[in-house]
């Protein structure tokens, strides 16, 4: 259904969750496949910046994969496979495993991950085209009632 073919009432009447469900699908695969034509994956991105001191990690020591999967658990899709893709990392020369399983990002890494941070702006760019910042603004301050109003305990039968 697109938005065009209803009235502003019947769209206002619709499920959140079904188009919040769509957009996030949509919008996933959307950025995978423009990092997939840049040559790597999301969850490739994701480990080089848990491993940088530059970036997400808080200390800059290495990590196993099941320290990874726990600090990517809000953004780990259920296809992702960490081992899977460690070991292109450790291939590619951009970690290195210790002996204790623990992942370590090398210099080569450190510079493939500032390589790749520097596409997020366009498809970011491109995610966004046709939106004003201001309507975009405003969206995400409607998911985050939404959002806000779902994770409150719901009001007793007297209203309180």
């Amino acid at each position: 259904m697109k938005t065009g073919e209803v009235s502003d009432a019947e769209l206002a009447a619709q499920p959140a969750a079904y188009w919040t469900g769509l957009a996030y699908e949509a919008l996933i695969a959307f950025t995978r496949a423009r990092q997939a034509e840049f040559g790597f994956t999301q969850p490739q991105f994701w480990l080089l910046r848990n491993l940088s001191k530059n970036d997400l990690s808080p200390d800059g020591h290495g990590m196993t994969i099941p320290e990874l999967r726990e600090a990517m658990k809000s953004y780990l899709r259920p296809e992702d496979d960490l081992e899977a893709e460690s070991k292109v990392l450790l291939e590619r020369g951009w970690s290195t495993r210790d002996g204790d399983g623990r992942l370590w990002i090398t210099e080569a890494g450190e510079r493939t991950r500032t390589e790749w941070k520097e596409h997020a702006p366009a498809i970011r760019d491109l995610i966004h085209r046709g939106i004003d910042d201001a309507d975009y603004v405003t969206a995400l301050k409607v998911l985050r009632q939404l959002i806000h109003n779902t994770s409150t305990p719901a009001p007793d039968r007297t209203g309180r």
